[in-house]
């Protein structure tokens, strides 16, 4: 058969059971056609060029009066729109990101409309509700159909052991961090579900990743197959009817009972976009925008004072200094040590971590004796260094606004939130209240035990980071993951959403025969020069230094790297990447570029082409590479001058191995 005839049936296929009320969409670049069918019910399908990425997919809600919007939809009339503008960012990837699309409005009969949009990286819808009064939804409609059993990689939630309610709904108390699972969609696990971002590989090496934008006021959005076919289905938590605080040290709320319906909310909103971010090639993914454009604008006025940068970190290394006259651990001297170290490498922050308060208390007023938060405030202030501080979720939420005047006024800098350990609807109002009172502060955040980024990072820029990702800190007690695979994952699929709190940074290094997890001194998996690499490849506007000040304080040129590299960029390229086997990035701040790489377990040679760098002229540079004997002993590198010939440059990466220039 003609290949031309096989792609217009496939592309049929996409849209054959559309008959009437039809309507179409298309990107600016007219790659990606949306077509929505108002039929009996409403549904949308998505191309790009001749692939199919979806086959007409159901959407709707169900509210508690029985109204089903998307149900036999009515369309009042159906508007659209062509935005091409830009915006301006102070706290991200780049310093302004292109704004294109195009929109359409499907206004229905009932008070309510769907707006889609079509990008030319992707492609998101959302409702939008005009009711007087408040409205209760029972659940929501938001299929994914392909037209083939493709495969996906897929980050299934790792369900507790003890946790009560049906297997479904015990998943709703989790920390959003696993490795991806690697099978068809026909295959996949129908009693687990999957956390967002998901990733989709669709034909002629395309591929979609799934996630969601704007999330507020309304649970997180899970996918699951339940049926063994090729189609994806919405899950979300019950609104909570009854919690208790209780979990980790007495510092989680845990939901005992949930409510027959997901979210209670005003009649007159708008719900978060359900997006896909669809790439021709893999680089592409690392590269996307999406979800940031998607999030409402900042909601505060002055961003001055919000300052990222890195931050000196004592739980990976379990409080490991050594060479002191003092017992090291929670006590003042060790944290008089690492400012000291930060001061010295003019790293901005230190972070106490969990152990300042009394434990389980879940009082962040009642400070252990061995602690003196004021006295460490003043010390760092001398010496340039803010004081961030750890805290619980339940402890902050049960005196938010007292907690966070009382440490503003003392001088801390901004907070780590931990254990929130779910996305319904509360803990995503959590979310917000916590960014919005930490502002009026001028406290920043960082949101640890934390759903994926959903463009909140926009909305409020004092959120500087999100945890959501299974992360170094796993290095501490797995030894059956693999995570130089899982780092040139990440990448392609989390990323996507947004920044991420990996903690990279580790100065003890193991390549896979030589890897053991040990929870008090812990070691990373692949190269010295990977970790390098890692602060130029990882999103990360408030990145940490994993390990301990007396390890840096041997390791002087990897750490004066480390301490000089930026968080947030002016321009960032992906050059070059593959999903699971490598990735190369050049990120610019001011006149100097970054380039990190990164690759799995197998040796790459790359041959890296920096005539895509706009204004680059410089006929050399620095390298961290990995030294010849880093597939034996993985710390061995080698710091010299990279030269660039004729716009390229060429770079050997051992086995879960990096590279970082600087040009």
């Amino acid at each position: 058969m003609n290949k031309n005839i096989i792609l217009s049936a496939l592309l049929m296929l996409c849209v054959s059971a559309f008959a009437q009320k039809q309507y179409t969409l298309q990107s600016p670049d007219g790659k990606i056609t949306v077509t929505v069918e108002a039929g009996e019910q409403l549904t949308y399908a998505v191309t790009h060029g001749n692939t199919c990425v979806l086959t007409p997919s159901a959407i709707g809600m169900r509210l508690s009066d029985g109204t089903t919007l998307g149900s036999k939809p009515v369309v009042k009339n159906a508007k659209t729109a062509s935005v091409s503008q830009s915006v301006k960012t102070k706290l991200y990837k780049r310093a302004e990101i292109p704004d294109v699309y195009n929109e359409l409005t499907l206004n229905l009969k009932g008070n309510y409309k769907v707006v889609f949009r079509a990008y030319d990286e992707g492609v998101a819808y959302r409702f939008e509700t005009d009711f007087r009064k408040p409205i209760i939804i029972e659940n929501e409609t938001a299929d994914f159909n392909f037209d083939a059993d493709y495969h996906g990689i897929i980050p299934y939630v790792l369900r507790r052991a003890g946790q009560e309610g049906d297997l479904i709904s015990q998943q709703f108390y989790n920390s959003f961090e696993n490795t991806y699972t690697h099978t068809h969609l026909s295959q996949m696990d129908s009693e687990k579900l999957a956390f967002l971002p998901l990733l989709v590989e669709l034909n002629d090496g395309k591929k979609a990743v799934i996630t969601e934008a704007d999330l507020e006021d309304f649970p997180g959005l899970y996918l699951y197959n339940p049926k063994g076919g090729n189609s994806l289905s919405a899950m979300h938590a019950g609104y909570p009817k009854m919690r208790e605080q209780g979990g980790h040290n007495n510092l989680q709320w845990l939901v005992k009972e949930r409510e027959n319906y997901i979210a209670k909310v005003d009649g007159k909103r708008s719900f978060p976009w359900r997006c896909i971010v669809i790439s021709e090639n893999d680089k592409e993914l690392a590269d996307s925008d999406l979800v940031y454009l998607l999030g409402s604008p900042s909601r505060i006025a002055d961003v001055d004072w919000i300052k990222p940068g890195k931050v000196a970190w004592d739980w990976w290394n379990a409080w490991n200094i050594y060479g002191v006259d003092f017992p090291a651990g929670i006590n003042n001297d060790t944290y008089k040590y690492y400012i000291d170290f930060a001061s010295q490498y003019g790293i901005e922050y230190v972070i106490l971590d969990e152990g300042w308060a009394v434990n389980k208390k879940a009082d962040l007023f009642q400070v252990v004796p061995e602690i003196d938060i004021q006295e460490l405030v003043d010390y760092g202030r001398e010496r340039n260094v803010g004081i961030v501080l750890w805290v619980g979720y339940a402890a902050i939420d049960n005196d938010m606004e007292h907690v966070c005047q009382h440490y503003a006024d003392m001088g801390v800098k901004g907070f780590k939130v931990d254990f929130m350990d779910g996305d319904d609807q509360l803990i995503v109002d959590f979310y917000y209240r916590m960014a919005e009172t930490a502002a009026r502060h001028h406290l920043f955040i960082d949101f640890h035990g934390a759903y994926k980024p959903t463009g909140l990072h926009r909305t409020y820029p004092n959120v500087l980071n999100h945890e959501g990702v299974y992360g170094l800190e796993q290095a501490k007690w797995d030894n059956e993951s693999d995570l130089v695979t899982n780092e040139v994952t990440i990448p392609f699929i989390r990323m996507v959403a947004g920044p991420m709190d990996y903690t990279q940074g580790a100065m003890r290094n193991a390549n896979k025969g030589n890897f053991k997890a040990v929870y008090t001194e812990p070691m990373s998996q692949g190269t010295r020069c990977r970790q390098l690499a890692e602060y130029v490849i990882f999103e990360s506007p408030f990145n940490m230094l994993c390990d301990s000040p007396s390890n840096y304080l041997k390791e002087d040129e990897c750490t004066r790297f480390i301490a000089n590299v930026p968080t947030v960029w002016d321009e960032t390229i992906v050059l070059d990447g593959k999903v699971g086997e490598y990735l190369v990035i050049a990120r610019r701040k001011d006149f100097r570029w970054y380039i990190g790489a990164i690759t799995n377990w197998e040796e790459r040679d790359l041959v890296i082409d920096l005539s895509v760098l706009p204004n680059f002229g410089a006929k050399s540079g620095h390298i961290f590479r990995d030294g010849a004997n880093a597939n034996r002993v993985a710390q061995d590198y080698v710091s010299e001058t990279a030269q660039v010939m004729g716009n390229k440059v060429k770079v050997h990466l051992a086995k879960g191995g990096g590279a970082v220039m600087v040009f």
